[in-house]
């Protein structure tokens, strides 16, 4: 009995989880769509110019030290180096090929997905200033995509890492706190509207999860010798006959 729920437990937890990633993947889909929509109708103008102004109101010279430097821990180039780094670790350490590869993937694919989307929608920037990365198009930010999808990785990794609970937990806040100043950066300096910031993160959010449930799945098969589709419909059966069994008594 004991032996047949752990098998259970083996199938429907990684099935849930699968479902509550693709379910939020949607949902971010759901609202990138309609901001998206809203933008190009210029429904947002509203919203995007009294977030500038309040920016506006609070600038400072230490706030612009501050924000320019959370600004280049979101840039290409110091994401590009520490991506190196993390997949020198993963492999020096670990050899963990699937992890690489997919990491590989949620960076190089974001990168990309971000490039189409700029071209797709064509929304100009609120200003071009080359020294803080603010050049080309600006719906979705890039920074704000690029992080989410960097640093959640990043947390990602730590979280399925040894380490205490405590560290994983720092290493999530810290994380969130990262990426949620490096898009703050970009609107106090000019280079996105608000709109385009938050479509970098809904954006971000949906390759993220969608390269994480990939490579859990693949780890998942890797490690089990369970099929899971076939075992998930062996389960759904033997719940059906014992709840048919349950009625005819």
């Amino acid at each position: 009995m004991c032996e047949k729920q752990t098998k259970a437990k083996n199938v429907i937890l990684p099935i849930l989880l699968v479902a509550i990633g693709l379910g939020t993947s949607m949902a971010f889909l759901y609202l990138f769509a309609e901001l998206a929509e809203e933008m190009l109708e210029s429904e947002v103008k509203r919203f995007d110019d009294s977030i500038i102004q309040f920016f506006k109101q609070v600038s400072s010279d230490t706030l612009d030290v501050i924000l320019f430097i959370f600004t280049e821990l979101g840039s290409v180039w110091f994401l590009t180096i520490f991506s190196i780094i993390i997949i020198a670790t993963l492999w020096v350490k670990k050899k963990d090929k699937w992890s690489i590869l997919f990491f590989l993937i949620g960076i190089g694919g974001g990168g990309i997905l971000t490039k189409l989307l700029k071209y797709y929608f064509g929304r100009e920037r609120p200003s071009i200033n080359e020294t803080i990365d603010a050049i080309g198009y600006s719906f979705p930010s890039g920074h704000a995509m690029g992080s989410l999808i960097f640093y959640g990785f990043l947390c990602y990794f730590l979280i399925r890492s040894g380490l205490k609970k405590t560290f994983k937990w720092a290493a999530l806040y810290i994380g969130g706190v990262m990426i949620m100043f490096i898009g703050i950066s970009r609107i106090y300096l000019g280079a996105h509207y608000p709109s385009d910031v938050i479509a970098g993160y809904l954006a971000g959010g949906i390759w993220l999860i969608l390269c994480i449930l990939a490579l859990e799945y693949v780890k998942w098969r890797s490690a089990s010798s369970i099929k899971p589709i076939k075992a998930f419909k062996k389960f759904i059966g033997q719940q059906l006959e014992r709840k048919m069994k349950t009625k005819t008594k």
